[in-house]
């Protein structure tokens, strides 16, 4: 066996998710899963730093610090559950907490950054350690987003059939796995990110559980449509985006006066299904199986709205594979952290637009 831990910790801020992941295989297999909610203050925090503020360096130091002690104890729930020690696990792939992502802006070659103290964490688990993933595309030119194509090609992809991955987290982005075996992806728009605002804003609570209150209201055809026409969506990959696009104040620059709380959240929820829809079409219009994963695959009113804007495809959830919807990110940094550790490419140039392929995180060792 080849062990090592995945860690992820994505745009919708809902806590770490990690793996015990076998990556001897093709793929990877998980061994076990642990997660850990963020404390309340430190999700308020990592939002906060989302966009520019006061003293942003110290806040975000100490935000990291924080991030690892979250981090180390899902390590340690980890390893106690499947009863191995730090010493089997050849390293941790950590994704860290995106704050920023602005790839060829202002400069020509902008910047991302995934909040972590990869040096902290090396320390606490005593195990290698393998973060900031993202940079060394966006150096190359690249996005640097999104980088499990290449993971869900390994898993999900069948010989023969058009087969599409939709990875509904913050941020929702499309694995296209054609037949031919020409791997594309991109991020098609919002997934939970702006869902999860609103619900907060309007409920006090992180997320719609089941989309049972975006199913109650009813969809605005005058705001789907001032929102569609969001010109990311029609862009051509490769592309990548995330809160620094789909936040607070793109949303509330759309709403028209007067609108119940219910119908925003319901046209929220037809947004997020109709961008990735719109683009499962317009990119691969044969494809005819659509495995969705991420925390948007536990919403039962978006999986009927995906279904319902795609007939013909079969929309159903990575478990239907034997993959829990919850692991594949991590598994998919568990895989990139095993790709590092034999200095193979983590990278599509044909994903994200870089220059070539490129071996991908920097290392702290334990």
């Amino acid at each position: 066996m080849a062990l090592f831990i995945g860690l992820m910790s994505g745009t919708s801020l809902d806590g770490v998710d990690g793996v015990l992941a076998d990556v001897s295989g093709i793929g990877a297999k998980a061994l076990a899963h642990a997660h850990r909610p963020f404390d309340p203050a430190l999700r308020a925090e990592l939002l906060a730093l989302n966009g520019a503020g006061g003293n942003e360096l110290h806040r975000a130091a100490l935000a990291a610090n924080a991030l690892v002690a979250t981090h180390a104890e899902v390590v340690r729930a980890l390893l106690a559950g499947s009863g191995r020690a730090a010493g089997e696990i050849r390293a941790i792939g950590a994704h860290g907490q995106t704050l920023r992502h602005r790839p060829h802006e202002f400069d020509g070659t902008g910047y991302t950054v995934q909040l972590m103290n990869g040096a902290l964490l090396a320390e606490a688990c005593a195990i290698d350690v393998i973060c900031d993933f993202r940079s060394r595309d966006v150096a190359a030119g690249g996005e640097g987003a999104p980088l499990v194509p290449a993971f869900h090609a390994a898993c999900f992809a069948e010989p023969g059939r058009d087969v599409a991955v939709l990875n509904l987290g913050g941020i929702a982005n499309l694995t296209l796995l054609p037949a031919s075996g020409a791997v594309r992806g991109f991020d098609c728009g919002p997934g939970n990110a702006l869902l999860d605002l609103w619900c907060q804003r309007h409920r006090g609570q992180p997320y719609d559980a089941g989309g049972a209150w975006a199913a109650s209201g009813r969809v605005s055809a005058l705001l789907l449509e001032a929102l569609l026409a969001e010109p990311f969506l029609d862009r051509e990959p490769p592309k990548s985006t995330g809160r620094d696009l789909f936040n607070a104040e793109w949303l509330d620059a759309r709403l028209p006066a007067g609108l119940a709380a219910a119908d925003v959240m319901a046209t929220l929820a037809e947004l997020t299904a109709r961008a990735a829809g719109d683009a499962l079409r317009r990119h691969a219009p044969g494809t005819r199986m659509l495995q969705v994963c991420g925390g948007g695959a536990f919403n039962a009113d978006l999986m009927r709205r995906l279904q319902s804007g795609l007939p013909g495809v079969v929309v159903q959830s990575t478990a239907a594979a034997g993959v829990a919807p919850d692991q594949v990110e991590a598994l998919a940094f568990a895989w990139l952290a095993s790709a590092f550790c034999a200095r193979r490419p983590g990278n599509l140039p044909a994903v994200t637009g870089a220059r070539g392929e490129r071996v991908l995180g920097a290392l702290y060792p334990a």
